[in-house]
């Protein structure tokens, strides 16, 4: 009974110790500044990185003349189906939190559980918006064509496509809004690698200011205040 009561106070411990070490490194790593790269390019496009509390979203212009996003994001997979949005936000996370967790009172152990230790597959959530407002929860960036290519490019990247390089829409009524649809993704999410983790890795692949390493929106924003 001693022995059990041994392993089982020290594999607590380990536990604890995990626990207050992510925390730490979450809070403190995040104000390690990834400065940004001038291209010496006119910065001509505007990104926005908005947050709803918990996760940020990279948002860009639906079309241009470098990308047309509506191409591969169809607004016919929205429920309003409307054609004059003018933003789309893409965001990339676990798909468990994304399409069974509406809410926080909604989360189950077993989502968060498959989410922290890389135990499910992950989903893109695009959203359409007609305007975008500037404020504690919403920063424009202007970057240029360069590095709006880059961009591009990486969260293009994100998406699981099929054979003929579309976008494969996950069929679902847990959307958020009638603005928005989900997409299967490649890659992991876990406790390492969050939703937040990849924004910030999104806005390091256009040569914007960055966080060194954040599990969270707040360490993304602390940068753009």
């Amino acid at each position: 009974m001693k022995i059990i009561l041994f392993y089982f106070l020290k594999t607590l411990g380990i536990i604890l110790g995990i626990v207050v070490v992510y925390a730490l490194l979450g809070y403190l790593l995040p104000f390690i500044e990834i400065s940004a790269k001038d291209d010496g390019e006119k910065k001509e496009i505007p990104i926005y990185i908005y947050t709803n509390g918990v996760h940020t979203d990279i948002v860009m212009p639906v079309k241009n003349e470098l990308h047309d996003w509506s191409a591969k994001i169809p607004f016919s997979n929205t429920k309003s189906k409307r054609t004059d949005y003018q933003f789309v936000g893409i965001g990339w996370g676990d798909k468990g939190f994304y399409l069974d967790t509406p809410t926080w009172a909604d989360l189950k152990f077993s989502t968060a559980f498959n989410a922290a230790f890389w135990l499910s597959e992950s989903a893109m959530h695009c959203s359409y918006y007609t305007t975008m407002t500037v404020a504690d929860d919403c920063k424009m960036i202007m970057i240029s064509k360069s590095q709006y290519r880059d961009l591009v490019k990486f969260i293009d990247e994100k998406f699981d496509k099929d054979a003929a390089g579309n976008y494969i829409l996950i069929p679902t009524n847990a959307v958020y809004d009638d603005n928005d649809a989900f997409y299967d993704a490649k890659g992991k999410y876990s406790f390492l690698n969050t939703c937040n983790t990849w924004a910030n890795d999104a806005l390091k692949a256009a040569g914007q200011k960055a966080a060194f390493w954040t599990p969270s929106d707040y360490g993304i924003f602390l940068h753009y205040k």
